[in-house]
């Protein structure tokens, strides 16, 4: 792979410490959830960045595809929920679930575009056949 972009973060002390951007752009604290057995806390988690880098992600890869079909997508959203839990062989799991909201399009042309959107994200692309992603399009905000 041709790098065209790199992004570098460290964690320090895991899902109870902070995580910091090498340019100082991110720096938060952390905090592990009560669903997970922690006290909750301001800090946020690793579910909810990759929640935020998942809908960013899969939001651009919406505006890329309906761009070359030259449709205009409004003021869409996407909305991503990532789940934690564990399956079967008790081992820890995500899944995700992606709302999208596309104002402008029909659901035939919509469900066209989440799909097509799907196959080009990399966020789908790394997760694809490693955790459940379901797609969903949703018809009023």
């Amino acid at each position: 792979m041709k790098a065209l972009y790199k992004a570098k973060a460290t964690a320090n002390g895991g899902r109870d410490g902070s995580v910091s951007s090498d340019d100082g752009t991110l720096d938060f604290k952390l905090s592990v959830p009560k669903g997970l057995g922690g006290a909750g806390g301001e800090g946020t988690n690793p579910e909810q960045l990759f929640a935020a880098g998942y809908s960013a992600c899969f939001g651009s890869a919406l505006a890329h595809v309906a761009r070359g079909k030259k449709v205009d997508l409004g003021d869409y959203t996407v909305t991503a929920t990532v789940k934690i839990g564990k399956n079967e062989e008790d081992m820890f799991q995500l899944a995700v679930v992606l709302d999208c909201y596309l104002p402008t399009v029909d659901v035939e042309q919509g469900e066209e575009l989440v799909n097509e959107a799907h196959e080009v994200c990399p966020y789908s692309r790394a997760t694809m056949d490693n955790i459940d992603v379901t797609l969903n399009l949703l018809l009023d905000e």
